[in-house]
Parts: structure tokens; C-alpha cells; sequence
């Protein structure tokens, strides 16, 4: 098994973050699972393999339902960073039935396919609203104007935050998932820590309002199944909505700056877009697949598996490489071409199995709603300057993308 570094697999690497696919084709053609030492985690490169691991029982999000951290050979986090491991330890993420059965089965009712396309009017109108102001001033921060404001907007919408609380919620939300990336440093714990506490804190003041004064949103809904009897502890409550809104915006954020990047990169695909809107569904999935806003999903061992004749034992951590499966040439015909009329498009950037994305209903009509207002109102958008990546890895994208409107 050669060594994954001498492979060029290098998650803090500006050049493997600026462009990583070129070394997964390599992971891929040197096997289905590679060691990496340096985060003590098994590489899966292959779209089968992580399709098939994302829907197997014998791995975990955590392990915590059935070993405490000595059982499992495990060291339990620093106590300086229990606000954070306390706020994410709760959220139906990184929880395992019957737990995770429980709240999912209360969040969906917010997110029925009926729900969702009455959110439909809201969505369009906020997305025109950017994309007109953007126009407006002949262009701007692609990123900043219109590809935050918006899942932000509508996921704060659902929960009922008010508007004038909703400025806080994307740095809290940008420090907390600092935490994500491979061997965080301390400063970034501290920072999500800090954003663990100020946000349960506002939520906490929040929760207890919806409890006096009811509304229509999601917070009073989860209040009121509570009160009929199903089971919602208010740290549950607290971390379902921070992970409704983590989840509900970065992956939307981050596909909608990668997307045109990729776009302005590929211009007859981006002509032939503009020429025919209708593509815009396909283009969506395309564009999710070509550059995964998340690169990596981690997964416990919870009962030991076998991987092309290799042996992954309990206690072990398994890191399935998202952006290489989305470009496995097993699976997808020329996988580093960007093709908008891509129509077997298996991406898994939504994930699979139990976890398998709550959002990604409203998600599609998100980014729908900002791609058609674009190209709209901006037929002649173009890219002002070349735009840098953030120096992440799992969640992948860019630290702004300068536009202008002709």
C-alpha cells in the first residue's frame, strides 16, 4: 500500500486544495482503501465502496450509544471543549438510532415535500431581490451578496429567528464548523467553543419565548410535539436547530460559489446554459458532483469490516472521500469533464442511508432560485478576478468570488 502522501493526498496543502481530483484518480487506481497516519483514518476513494459504507450499520456517526470512549480505545475530548462536543453530540447528525430515528422523524414533518414547495415564492422573490441589488451596482461579491444571504434567510425563516438576530448566525455558524476540518487547531476549537456557547445561549432565550408566545415556524412546532409527548430534551431542541442551520446553508453556500466558479472555467457549458434555462436542473446535480462542496464524511467502526481483503477493526475511523466518488470513472462517463446534460448523475453530495441530507429537497430549490435570477437579470455575468480558495478541505470553497455585470 503506498504511502498516501507520496500519492499527493495532502489536506492542508494549497495545491491539493486547490484541485484534489487529479491525486483521488490516483487513490482510486492504487486501491479501494489507503492508511493515512497523520489523521489515524482509513481513505475510501471508490463510489461503491463509499455508497455501500454510507448505508452499512456496522458503522456508526458515533459510538457512543454502545461503548463509552475506553471501550472503544478512545481518549474522550478535553473538558475545555465540552460546549461544543455537547452541542454537537446532540444533533440527529452524529446520532444513532433509536435516538436519531426520534428527532428525524420530527424535523421532517418540516421538511415534506409540501412544505418545502411552499417555500417555493419566498425563495424566487428573496433570490431576484439579491440578484437585483447585485445588478444594481454592476456586480459585487457573488458570494457575499448572494450565496450566503440567501439559505441563511430561509433556514432563519423556517426556525423563526427574527430578522434583526440573523447577523450573528453565519460567523457562529463558519466557527463551529471549523471544527470539521482534519485536526483542528486549538485556536479554531476555541473559536467554535466560543460560537457553541453564544448560540446555544440566543436559542435557549429563544426557545423560551416560542414557549410563551407560539408561532408558525419550525422551534414552536418541535415545542409543541414535545408537549404532546414525544421526547425532545431542550439540549436536543438547541442542537437540531443549530445543525438545521450549519447544514441548511454551507453545503447550499459553498455549491453556489464552486458551481459558477466552475462555470466561468467551462464557458461553452456556461454558454449552452444561458442559451437553454431549462437545464438548470441537470446543470445543479452537475455542478454538486464536479466540485463537492463536502469532501469527506467521517464514520466510527462499530463492528469490524473487511475492505478489498484488508481488515478495519472496531474502534477504527473511516473517512469516505465524497469528492473522489463523485468523480469515479466506474460510475461516471468522463468524470472531469463538466457536462450540464448529464443525465445518469449518481453524485452522492448528499450523502446516503439513514443520514442521507433532510434538506436537500429545499437545498435544489434554493439553488435553483439563484441560478435562474442570475441568469436572468445578469445574462452577461462574468468573473472579475481570480478568486482564492479557503484553506479548508472537507467543506470546500472560496474565500469570495468577485463578479461584474455588463
Amino acid at each position: 500500500m503506498a504511502a498516501v502522501f507520496d500519492l499527493g493526498f495532502d489536506p492542508w496543502g494549497p495545491a491539493f486544495l486547490t484541485d484534489p481530483y487529479p491525486v483521488y484518480a490516483e487513490l482510486r487506481a492504487r486501491g479501494r482503501v489507503h492508511w493515512f497516519e497523520p489523521t489515524n483514518q482509513w481513505l475510501v476513494p471508490h463510489h461503491a465502496d463509499v455508497s455501500a459504507l454510507l448505508r452499512d450499520r456496522r458503522l456508526g456517526r458515533t459510538y457512543q450509544h454502545r461503548f463509552s470512549h475506553e471501550e472503544f480505545g478512545r481518549t474522550a475530548p478535553p473538558p475545555e471543549h465540552e460546549p461544543f462536543h455537547t452541542l454537537n453530540d446532540h444533533g440527529m447528525l452524529d446520532l444513532e438510532p433509536p435516538d436519531h430515528t426520534r428527532i428525524r422523524r420530527l424535523v421532517s414533518k418540516a421538511f415534506t415535500p409540501r412544505t418545502v414547495e411552499r417555500l417555493k415564492p419566498y425563495v424566487r422573490g428573496l433570490a431576484d431581490d439579491l440578484v437585483s441589488a447585485l445588478v444594481a451596482k454592476g456586480g459585487g461579491d457573488l458570494l457575499k451578496d448572494v450565496a450566503e444571504p440567501l439559505p441563511v434567510a430561509v433556514i432563519a425563516e423556517m426556525l423563526g429567528i427574527p430578522e434583526s438576530d440573523r447577523a450573528p448566525l453565519r460567523p457562529w455558524s463558519a466557527d463551529i464548523c471549523g471544527m470539521y476540518e482534519l485536526k483542528p487547531s486549538e485556536d479554531t476549537a476555541a473559536k467554535a467553543v466560543r460560537a457553541s456557547v453564544e448560540f446555544s445561549d440566543y436559542l435557549r432565550e429563544l426557545i423560551a419565548a416560542r414557549r410563551k408566545e407560539p408561532g408558525e415556524d419550525l422551534i414552536s412546532g418541535l415545542i409543541a410535539a414535545h408537549d404532546e409527548g414525544d421526547r425532545l430534551t431542550e439540549q436536543e431542541m438547541i442542537s437540531t436547530c443549530v445543525l438545521l442551520l450549519n447544514a441548511g446553508h454551507e453545503a447550499t453556500v459553498n455549491a453556489t460559489v464552486n458551481g459558477w466558479y466552475a462555470l466561468f472555467r467551462n464557458p461553452s457549458q456556461l454558454a449552452a446554459l444561458r442559451a437553454d434555462h431549462t437545464l438548470v436542473p441537470s446543470a445543479i446535480e452537475e455542478l454538486m458532483r464536479y466540485d463537492t462542496p463536502l469532501q469527506l464524511f467521517e464514520r466510527w467502526v462499530l463492528d469490524e469490516i473487511e475492505i478489498d481483503g484488508t481488515t478495519i477493526p472496531r474502534g477504527a475511523e473511516i473517512a469516505m472521500l465524497f469528492g473522489s466518488a463523485n468523480h469515479d470513472p466506474a460510475v461516471f462517463h468522463n468524470p472531469s469533464d463538466l457536462d450540464l446534460t448529464r443525465a445518469d448523475n449518481p453524485h452522492i453530495s448528499f450523502s446516503a442511508g439513514i443520514h442521507y441530507c433532510i434538506g436537500a429537497p429545499l437545498a435544489r430549490i434554493e439553488l435553483a432560485a439563484s441560478m435562474g435570477a442570475l441568469l436572468e437579470r445578469a445574462p452577461t455575468l462574468r468573473l472579475a478576478a481570480e478568486p482564492a480558495r479557503k484553506p479548508n478541505f472537507v467543506i470546500r470553497g472560496l474565500e469570495c468570488l468577485t463578479v461584474e455585470v455588463g
